[in-house]
């Protein structure tokens, strides 16, 4: 199978073409980098001619809300418009976890509307909604900074991490498209702020979370369980200890 892998050299992208790659599939990394670029067009229409299916993991490189509802609505109607033309039989875009819940946030909102373009398209389409990641727990922990304390939501958070994310959404790109969401989470559930300040015990930031059921989540209040699946899951297979002891941070985790 030909599969154009847009946003193919970040985080989730770069294990995913790897992964498709390994299987013996032709994976486009679709980025500005190797000249395509979702915002103007250019180089779409070439990557897409013969290709079977298209994974949709760009991010809005600005969380402002007007940029991120123009970047995810001109990125998709780029993308989607190229699909059509060159006749793709599936498109899979990778969301989050609770968007309809969370339409206080300028990001959720464009996510939304991100997904009703999809809808919308006439493509046959899956769209992916994952839990919030491992690697991006600093930055959620940055969010809510407020001198020397963080102050987080107590919702509950299912966190996974970026390889079985990775892992998920290759496997779904290779399966026929199911015209409708698919949930994937990590294997554990705990409020955000105890992660945040569990994570920060081990690295050695001294400052105190404030655990604040009203504090915002990137602009929308949270209600405890707007963050995890209402149902049945795919869940990864690291948890938080088997994530920490891989990552950038592993030199903190505790020694058996």
């Amino acid at each position: 199978m030909k599969l154009v892998v847009i946003g193919g050299t970040g985080l989730i992208g770069s294990k995913v073409v790897a992964r498709l790659r390994e299987q013996g599939h032709e994976a486009i990394a679709a980025a500005p980098s190797t000249g395509i670029d979702i915002l103007s067009g250019e180089g779409l229409d070439a990557a897409m001619a013969g290709a079977d299916t298209v994974v949709d993991l760009a991010n809005s490189p600005s969380f402002e809300d007007a940029a991120v509802m123009d970047f995810f609505q001109t990125a998709s109607r780029n993308v989607l418009s190229a699909e059509i033309k060159a006749g793709v039989g599936h498109h899979l875009a990778l969301s989050v976890v609770g968007t309809e819940k969370l339409q206080d946030s300028g990001y959720f909102r464009a996510k939304l509307a991100q997904e009703k373009l999809i809808r919308a398209s006439g493509l046959a389409y899956t769209i992916v909604h994952s839990t919030q990641f491992f690697e991006f727990l600093p930055g959620i922990i940055q969010s809510g900074a407020d001198g020397g304390t963080v102050r987080l939501p107590t919702a509950l958070v299912q966190p996974i991490a970026s390889q079985d994310v990775a892992e998920a959404v290759a496997r779904l790109a290779l399966r026929p498209p199911i015209n409708g969401i698919v949930e994937i989470a990590g294997p554990e559930r705990e409020p955000l702020s105890e992660l945040a300040q569990r994570f920060m015990r081990i690295v050695q930031d001294p400052r105190e979370v404030i655990g604040d059921a009203k504090s915002r989540y990137f602009g929308a209040e949270l209600q405890r369980e707007s963050l995890v699946p209402e149902q049945a899951a795919w869940q990864g297979e690291l948890n938080f200890e088997a994530w920490l002891a891989q990552s950038q941070y592993a030199r903190y985790a505790p020694q058996a």
